[in-house]
């Protein structure tokens, strides 16, 4: 059984190498390089006292915008200041929220790193989002008496175990904190398990997403620029899922010789190998970054960040990705808003409650397999009243499940922010 006594030791006596690994990253993927030292707990200096929100990366940072925005409207006196750890994932809050808020790094979870944060950023608040437990994190913000939430937290069946593991280590990590607020009755019950002490079912404010007017705008544009093909969006996909969308796109082409394949990979920089492989293949492409001409190809590659949910909009077909290999799955949610017919693959254990609740309403399908997925496909291409009347049920169930980021502000109000 290891304690935070020990990992805390055992970080202190890795954080040289550390250093190295960042720096090697950082000359690998050039992204990894800018504020680097941030991850050391080095930045500017502050006094404003922020209200803290971790978002890991993309999928976590596009889920607090609307919080960014309660927040802000909730306490329009008090600054915001989010903390991100992949580059993808600080590109997007630049993007949409600009100088709304203060961005930083998350820094490692040494002790000489997170005090070091802790003081030059003197957060009152830190809301944390989904599964991110650091447990030097959680043992310094109690020591320096700055409430720490866990809010929109989920457990996968997967990290339960790992967790699981280290018990002296995890145990009082979850206990030192505030609240925990699950996403559904099963991961309260497994972060009670964990040693979590107070834990409420809050639901995901994943639902609570903004109106998307800029969204609905830019695919009408898209659509105009489009004309008549119809269109497939396969968005967030990893490793074998853009071969799966290549074999069933042949397939449909056959009949549908105008398709449009709209392919986002999760992780942008793997675009131009995608690419290569595609002409390989003797599939006509295009790079969203260097191309919006696309009438004579049969594959659109998106290698840029923010505009996956103006595709969805100018989409007659959505596939989540990350569904189809062991990965977990992507929120489908974003793709619901805007009234998508979808489908997932049968991966979809990070939103295991979100993807059961979709299907229990008939606002998602989900297949099994590729040959699964190129029959629903085909049966929209060929039906598309039934992929209109799909999105529409998307879109109702969304609207349904929304009120969990006012039960948020409610259990913020027990704490004293001033």
């Amino acid at each position: 059984m290891m304690n935070r006594r020990i990992y805390a030791g055992l970080l202190g006596f890795f954080s040289p190498f550390l250093l190295l690994f960042t720096l090697w990253r950082g000359w690998r993927r050039p992204p990894y390089r800018e504020r680097w030292q941030e991850r050391f707990g080095w930045g500017e200096m502050h006094q404003d006292r922020p209200l803290w929100i971790h978002a890991v990366s993309v999928g976590e940072a596009i889920a607090a915008i609307p919080l960014v925005h309660a927040l802000q409207k909730r306490y329009p006196n008090i600054p915001i200041l989010l903390t991100s750890t992949t580059p993808t994932g600080a590109a997007i809050v630049a993007q949409r929220l600009g100088s709304a808020l203060r961005q930083h790094y998350m820094p490692y979870d040494t002790s000489a790193a997170v005090r070091r944060f802790l003081k030059r950023q003197q957060p009152r608040l830190c809301l944390i989002m989904e599964t991110e437990i650091w447990p030097n994190l959680c043992y310094w913000t109690a020591r320096f008496s700055i409430p720490l939430l866990l809010i929109n937290a989920r457990l996968s069946q997967r990290s339960l175990r790992g967790y699981g593991r280290f018990p002296g280590l995890f145990r009082p990590a979850l206990a030192s904190m505030t609240a925990v607020a699950a996403q559904s009755p099963e991961d309260a019950v497994a972060f009670k398990s964990l040693g979590a002490s107070r834990v409420l079912v809050i639901e995901n404010i994943k639902y609570d997403l903004p109106e998307p007017v800029d969204a609905l705008e830019k695919g009408r544009i898209w659509r105009q620029h489009l004309a008549t093909r119809q269109v497939w969006v396969f968005a967030s996909t990893h490793a074998g899922e853009e071969k799966i969308a290549i074999t069933v796109l042949e397939h449909l082409r056959v009949h549908w010789p105008h398709l449009l394949l709209v392919l986002i990979p999760r992780h942008p920089s793997r675009c131009e190998a995608l690419e290569a492989d595609l002409k390989a293949a003797g599939i006509l492409s295009a790079l969203r970054s260097k191309s919006v001409e696309v009438e004579s190809k049969n594959v659109l590659l998106v290698d840029t960040l923010g505009e996956v949910m103006d595709f969805y909009a100018a989409a007659d077909l959505v596939t989540v990705g990350g569904s189809f290999v062991s990965v977990g799955g992507h929120n489908p949610l974003e793709a619901a808003v805007l009234s998508c017919p979808i489908i997932f693959g049968p991966h979809m254990e990070n939103f295991r409650s979100i993807a059961r609740d979709m299907l229990i309403a008939e606002a998602a399908v989900q297949a099994d397999d590729a040959d699964a997925l190129e029959a629903q496909l085909e049966h929209w291409l060929r039906q598309p009243k039934d992929a209109q009347e799909q999105g529409k049920r998307a879109l109702a169930f969304v609207q349904k499940q929304r009120g969990s980021l006012e039960k948020i502000m409610q259990l913020l109000e027990e704490l004293d922010l001033s």
